[in-house]
């Protein structure tokens, strides 16, 4: 039986994981409460890998109390050594006596253990509370486990008339500075941002998150590391002097035949980490660079690109969210589309369903889904 309070407390575990957003990667964000006779005794969320789990954050600040008590979990305990200790283990031994689980951990090392193993100790379990708002904490978690791919989303920034920039390259700045610090704090989530040669030798980005730049984050942790920069470079012509190169872990995909070149092995040098992949004629193979992703343990991949590959990620279906900027300018009719995409006839268009819809200073963001 599952009540209101119930309902609050699970409530309120989700509101504690939502703090680890931008710093639990790769590990899920997860809240704990426990509570005994409607009191809460204890709370912890998951803040960075490595460190103590929402379980035994929340366990330690109850102390003896969390004996005969309840805990409320945002995620199955888990059931194996890792970095730290199982936390099943950790309310067996507690004295827990029920626990409520938002959802089941779909980590083959996991799925069901954590549970099995709290009902072999005679704690009772209860699944399923408020699932669908837990699941929203770790999108990319959630799919990596289940699929073995990052969870995909592509960011655009453009014009009243769809465009990214001049004919002539020039970009900066289209979207106002609010909008700019949504994307800050965009990447500040994610795992990795992918983006591809063409971008890089036009605009040198850097691609870090800017903390500065992030603004407010209110009780959120703050971020632990930069994201893995990701980028699609057939023949390795990123110079040495990018600015992607520097302030963080980069990975260059390229064909198997440029990574025995002069350039590759000067990035190599710089640190920059190389793998070769399949390559087709209109550009990198999506399904094997995002298995390569997944199996590197990226959750949540961000991609800032141009057209071409922001378009083939529309064209294959391989994103999961569009995240559209909207400016309140016209760019002219010789700019830069937002995506190329081949299309000849409107039995081809692609559709998308709005996920959010919200002013962002001057702009407009429209969170987008295939539909």
């Amino acid at each position: 039986m599952i009540d209101a309070q119930d309902t609050a407390f699970m409530a309120r575990a989700i509101q504690l994981a939502w703090r680890g957003r931008y710093s639990t990667h790769p590990n899920p964000r997860v809240g704990c409460i426990i509570a005994k006779r409607g009191r809460i005794l204890g709370e912890g969320w998951h803040e960075r890998a490595g460190e103590g789990h929402a379980e035994t954050r929340a366990l330690s600040q109850a102390g003896p109390a969390a004996r005969g008590a309840t805990a409320y979990v945002t995620l199955e305990p888990c059931s194996h050594f890792g970095r730290t200790p199982p936390c099943a283990r950790a309310l067996i031994d507690a004295g827990i006596a029920h626990v409520f689980a938002a959802t089941k951990d779909p980590n083959p090392a996991v799925s069901g253990r954590g549970l099995d193993m709290l009902r072999d100790a005679g704690i009772r379990v209860t699944e399923g509370v408020l699932a669908e708002d837990a699941r929203k904490l770790n999108p990319g978690f959630m799919k990596r486990m289940e699929t073995g791919r990052p969870y995909v989303r592509v960011k655009i920034a453009a014009s009243l008339d769809g465009r990214t920039a001049m004919a002539s390259g020039e970009s900066q700045w289209i979207t106002g500075a609010d909008s700019r610090r949504d994307v800050q704090r965009l990447r500040a989530i994610s795992d990795a941002i992918l983006t591809g040669v063409g971008t890089v030798l036009a605009d040198d980005p850097s691609l870090t998150v800017r903390r500065a730049e992030l603004g407010d984050i209110g009780l959120a942790t703050e971020p632990a590391r930069q994201p893995l920069r990701v980028i699609a470079d057939r023949d390795a012509r990123t110079p040495v002097t990018a600015r992607i190169l520097h302030g963080g872990n980069v990975r260059l995909f390229c064909s198997s035949e440029a990574l025995a070149t002069a350039p590759a092995q000067d990035l190599s040098a710089l640190g920059v980490s190389l793998s070769g992949v399949s390559w087709k004629t209109d550009g990198v193979d999506l399904g094997e660079l995002l298995d390569f992703l997944g199996e590197l343990g990226i959750n949540e991949l961000l991609v800032e690109a141009g057209p071409t590959l922001a378009g083939a990620f529309i064209a294959e279906r391989l994103l999961d969210e569009l995240w559209l900027y909207q400016a309140p300018v016209f760019l002219g009719s010789d700019a830069r589309p937002t995506a190329r995409l081949p299309l000849a006839t409107m039995a081809e268009k692609v559709r998308w369903a709005v996920r959010d819809r919200r002013q962002v200073g001057e702009d407009e963001r429209l969170i987008l889904v295939p539909s």
